[in-house]
């Protein structure tokens, strides 16, 4: 039989409640919370913490007070990420992030998921899967990034927009939920 945290690394529906499960949540909300606390201009510091806390990040990175997670060693930032005031990612699951990206203040990037049943929800069970933010991108303000999703390079997500569905290279995206208004012309190339 199947610990939940290993139905949770395989894939599976999962019981969030299930102390071994929770134990990896608490140790993020106690990094985060120490990682907040360090004084916004004390640069070496924050990156130093960010780095035993994240999965992999490098000293381009910024990412500015009242960050949270559920994990942070699934989260992979690329070179010059920034992520505003308030952005929270829900890492149960691998979130990778390309570079040259920048978040907007409130986003929420998350991994996890419930059951649409009631009783799946009593049960406390939740199923995962990954989210994959390519290069170049620019995430607007109070955006939304559900499950699953694979947002390509040279990508704008509008302010407000929920993103359900995956994202093509060049494109904009606005809404909710996210849809393609334009294609972006890549000068880069």
């Amino acid at each position: 039989m199947m610990s939940e945290l290993e139905k949770l690394k395989a894939g599976l529906d999962y019981c969030f409640a299930d102390k071994e499960v929770k134990s990896i949540k608490d140790h993020a909300v106690f990094l985060c919370e120490e990682y907040n606390n360090i004084h916004p201009l004390d640069r070496q510091k924050r990156i130093s913490h960010l780095k035993k806390l994240l999965g992999k990040v490098d000293d381009t990175v910024t990412i500015e007070k009242n960050f949270n997670c559920d994990n942070g060693k699934n989260i992979f930032v690329g070179l010059n990420f920034f992520a505003n005031y308030n952005v929270t990612i829900l890492d149960v699951n691998e979130v990778h992030i390309g570079n040259d990206v920048m978040i907007g203040p409130n986003t929420i990037i998350t991994t996890v998921g419930h059951p649409i049943s009631p009783k799946g929800r009593r049960n406390k069970l939740a199923v995962t899967k990954p989210v994959t933010i390519g290069n170049d991108v620019w995430i607007g303000g109070n955006v939304t990034i559900l499950p699953g999703v694979t947002i390509g390079n040279n990508v704008v997500i509008g302010a407000g927009a929920v993103v359900n569905k995956n994202i093509p290279d060049n494109s904009l995206a606005v809404g909710v939920p996210a849809k393609i208004i334009k294609k972006i012309e890549n000068d880069l190339e």
